[in-house]
């Protein structure tokens, strides 16, 4: 999960997710079973993989340099 700015809420919360056969209304509701409403992220961008460095920890600000460019992760 990273970050992204916006106009109303000042920055909300976007979720990668990998994987097929997932819906956002399904994570959403998972989500809410789990962990309080203004905790669970506003989007969910799926994709293919992670970006990762050579350790295998995720590049968050390869992820937030993706979504402030509107590209789709590798």
């Amino acid at each position: 999960m990273v970050g992204q700015a916006d106009a109303e809420w000042g920055e909300i919360v976007v979720a990668f997710v990998v994987g097929d056969g997932l819906s956002a209304a399904a994570l959403d509701a998972t989500c809410l079973e789990h962990i309080a409403r203004f905790k669970r992220p506003k989007r969910y961008r799926f994709v293919d993989s992670l970006p990762k460095n050579n350790y295998g920890k995720v590049l968050k600000t390869a992820l937030r340099e993706m979504l402030n460019q509107g590209e789709r992760p590798c």
